[in-house]
């Protein structure tokens, strides 16, 4: 596996009206892993943060980027996609919305995210811990934070 990339990223975590957290469960096109995390991406041209949340949320989800509120805590990464190592910090934000699991909608993704999301699921955060393929692990702590 080729050297460590830093890819500036923000992520959301959404919190429904029930305290559970939206998961976005991706399976990997190279090796067939799976990872549940929190909707986000990488930074585009020219954004910052906070406007990539915006904007990955509603690519993502569909969900309302209104909700996103303007405070963020930095999470340390380090995963593997595609065969390629991604380390470094990442800013996750929190929306909160008023109603028990919101419906998603794929609109916004691109043809290889449509093929590479395997669905979602709003987890209850006392069972974050047993969730294989949690990333990043810590995330309750993360949600704790915010």
């Amino acid at each position: 596996m080729e050297d460590a990339t830093h890819r500036p990223a923000a992520r959301v975590v959404c919190l429904d009206a029930d305290g559970r957290v939206l998961l976005m469960h991706w399976r990997d096109p190279l090796d067939g892993h799976d990872v549940w995390e929190p909707p986000g991406g990488g930074l585009d041209p020219g954004e910052d943060h906070l406007q990539a949340a915006l904007r990955e949320l509603a690519e993502e989800t569909g969900l309302d980027p209104a909700a996103v509120r303007d405070r963020s805590v930095v999470v340390d990464r380090d995963f593997v996609w595609k065969g390629r190592r991604f380390t470094g910090p990442e800013r996750f934000f929190l929306a909160r919305f008023e109603t028990a699991r919101p419906a998603l909608g794929r609109d916004g993704l691109l043809p290889d995210e449509r093929e590479q999301l395997a669905g979602h699921a709003w987890v209850a955060v006392g069972d974050l811990a047993g969730l294989a393929g949690l990333d990043p692990p810590g995330l309750a702590e993360i949600i704790r934070r915010l």
